[in-house]
């Protein structure tokens, strides 16, 4: 059971939902009586490093509930990735402040760092529950049917692609976007939902799970653009083509790489510039413009999925719930999973920190169609409860045609 002090981090990306996941741990936290005092680690794991604690049992309840509503990390966050000497730091300085259960939100890398420093308290034989909140918008996570974040970004991503596609039928042309997921496709993919109409955009969806071909794209979107006159393409950050190198640095002549390594894919505006440059050179379309949807996807304000902030709340409070009482095998460790039951509903569970740690989920082959660019009907089935309510719907004037009287054909 709970006992003395509780500490709540938040890694990785924001999310519209993440801060109702904190408040949800710290509000339940609170009921616990044998619980002294609930910390929140101000900047992720680089906080608790720091010492760099809030006391958020001297937190009203009011101010929680309007931090909850609100997008973005609210404990701040950090890109840190911990190895085990660096979560040997962490580790001092929670026994050292006499912190007995952690609630780590973030994804698979998160989840990791929960595993480590399980294992280093149990080594130490040092009372240390350490829980694993699921967050991430790539939907990566695997296990889980889907996680918090992931329903509200890809709500902006539908959003986003029908507004696009009603710019580009008022003035046709090719319109790429590129949207965020490394791996998983999930988030591109959503960019579906926003079709109403048979040639409604986006025309081309590209994963990262298919590889991607520069000159059957350049092949896809000329076919496309001679059949409506117009072409909306969805792509994902990630795409790279038969070898695995990403599409990004086949094209660009300068690469830059984040604090992991890895090359940067995010945020840059790199790849919607290289793919319509592309365009350009090898077609005969004038007008070509391209977005990169960046950070806007994350935390936007305004387009959250109540059935997302609904269930990231509840992941927070079981997480408490199975730190307090354990689950059915008597763990109060591990990480909070998502499962869908019916349509639609949710049950939740607690795994083993193992099985999420460090593991990417991708879509699986049944959501994506035969021709490798576009989605199935299992996915749109799939996504469409977790948008939540409230979705715009747009519609078309009918085309009425008047005859024309002086510009009629030559007989």
């Amino acid at each position: 059971m709970l006992h003395g002090k509780v500490l709540v981090a938040q890694g990785g990306g924001p999310t519209a939902v993440i801060n109702e996941s904190m408040v949800g741990a710290v509000i339940e936290s609170r009921k616990v009586p044998t619980v002294e005092r609930v910390y929140g680690a101000y900047h992720g794991v680089r906080g608790i490093i720091n010492e760099d604690f809030l006391d958020l049992t001297r937190e009203t309840t009011h101010n929680l509930e309007m931090v909850g509503n609100t997008p973005t990390s609210g404990l701040g966050s950090t890109r840190d990735k911990p190895d085990e000497k660096y979560c040997a730091e962490i580790f001092k300085v929670m026994r050292a402040h006499g912190i007995e259960t952690f609630f780590y939100i973030g994804g698979n890398d998160s989840s990791d760092t929960a595993r480590i420093l399980h294992e280093q308290a149990l080594a130490a034989d040092y009372p240390l529950t350490c829980v694993h909140i699921p967050k991430t918008i790539d939907n990566d996570l695997v296990i889980n049917d889907h996680t918090p974040g992931f329903p509200s970004a890809a709500r902006f991503v539908a959003l986003a692609f029908a507004g696009a596609n009603l710019d580009n039928r008022a003035l046709p042309g090719v319109y790429v976007a590129v949207v965020m997921g490394r791996h998983a496709g999930f988030l591109t993919a959503a960019s579906a939902l926003g079709r109403k109409y048979e040639d409604d955009g986006p025309h081309l969806i590209y994963v990262p799970e298919r590889a991607f071909s520069l000159d059957q794209f350049v092949k896809d979107v000329s076919a496309i653009y001679n059949k409506y006159g117009r072409c909306i393409v969805a792509v994902s950050e990630g795409v790279h083509d038969e070898s695995g190198q990403p599409i990004a640095t086949k094209l660009a002549k300068n690469v830059e790489r984040d604090a992991h390594g890895n090359v940067q894919l995010s945020g840059t505006g790199a790849l919607a510039d290289l793919l319509t440059d592309h365009i350009k050179t090898h077609t005969n379309i004038k007008r070509v413009r391209g977005d990169t949807f960046g950070y806007l996807q994350r935390s936007f304000l305004g387009c959250v999925s109540d059935v997302d902030q609904r269930e990231a709340r509840e992941v927070g409070e079981k997480a408490v719930q199975y730190a307090h009482y354990g689950n059915s095998a008597g763990n109060h460790s591990g990480s909070v999973t998502i499962h869908r039951t019916g349509f639609y509903s949710v049950d939740y569970h607690l795994v083993d920190l193992k099985e999420i740690a460090a593991k990417t989920k991708v879509m699986p082959a049944e959501f994506i169609a035969d021709n490798g660019h576009d989605v199935t009907d299992k996915f749109l089935l799939y996504l469409r409860p977790l948008l939540g309510s409230g979705m715009p719907e747009v519609s078309r004037l009918r085309l009425n045609k008047v005859a024309k009287i002086l510009n009629t054909p030559a007989e």
